[in-house]
């Protein structure tokens, strides 16, 4: 799943691992999910939107999944 997390987490100058402290995951994890080989949880995707004030369309491309 692609998603908009690197461009986002430069913009507001954090590291993955800064990211994943906020969020409550390892940076291991951000790394994944920006790579595309981690699907996030409903959880977690809310939790990254939120902290950056969007919704989760917004953060997450859902295009593929919705062609499954």
């Amino acid at each position: 799943m692609k998603t908009r997390i690197a461009e986002l987490r430069k913009q507001h100058k954090l590291s993955q691992e800064d990211l994943g402290k906020i969020v409550g995951v390892t940076r291991q994890t951000i790394t994944s999910l920006e790579r595309g080989k981690y699907t996030a949880s409903l959880i977690l995707a809310y939790k990254i939107a939120s902290y950056f004030g969007l919704a989760i369309e917004d953060v997450f491309d859902f295009s593929e999944v919705e062609e499954m």
